[in-house]
This record gives structure tokens, C-alpha cells and sequence, in this order.
């Protein structure tokens, strides 16, 4: 699964879902054995974070919300993703 930043031990993906379960563009992240998938809108579709790391993610979703959804239509087409710097 595409790696698209890493950042705070958070380790962010997406890739492209053929006939998912999320319907919806989204991501996946994960942090010492937890796991959550968040819509780009920010609503936890799957999964529990901690609340300090997902309040971090959550941020970084706003900051690079146009990255996310220009990489969500480079997946669907097909095309290659690029990483997203992480939050500093």
C-alpha cells in the first residue's frame, strides 16, 4: 500500500479501492497498532486512533486537503501518486 508521509509515527497511505467497502475517498493511517480509515473530509469511516495523534492527523488533512484529492483521482486513473511532505 502507497506510503503517501510519515510523520509523528504516523504513517499515512491510500490506494486505489476496486469495488471497497469506502466508497468515498479517504485514507488510511496507522500509529503503534492502531489503525483508522478517515474520509478526506475528516469523518472516521473505520478504526480508532489516539485522540493526540488523530487531533495531528486531522491537521494534516486540512493543510494538504487539495494534495489528498489530487492524489485520489491520480489512484482512480490509475497514475502514480506523489508524497505529501508531513507535518512539522
Amino acid at each position: 500500500m502507497p506510503v503517501l508521509s510519515v510523520f509523528y509515527g504516523i504513517i499515512v497511505r491510500m490506494y486505489r479501492e476496486i469495488g471497497g467497502k469506502h466508497n468515498m475517498p479517504h485514507i488510511r493511517a496507522e500509529y503503534s497498532g492502531a489503525e483508522v480509515v478517515v474520509a478526506l473530509d475528516g469523518s472516521v469511516l473505520e478504526g480508532d486512533f489516539p485522540k493526540n495523534k488523530m487531533k495531528l492527523l486531522v491537521a494534516w488533512m486540512e493543510i494538504h486537503h487539495e494534495d489528498l484529492e489530487a492524489n485520489w483521482k491520480l489512484l482512480l486513473n490509475g497514475e502514480q501518486f506523489f508524497r505529501i511532505d508531513p507535518l512539522k
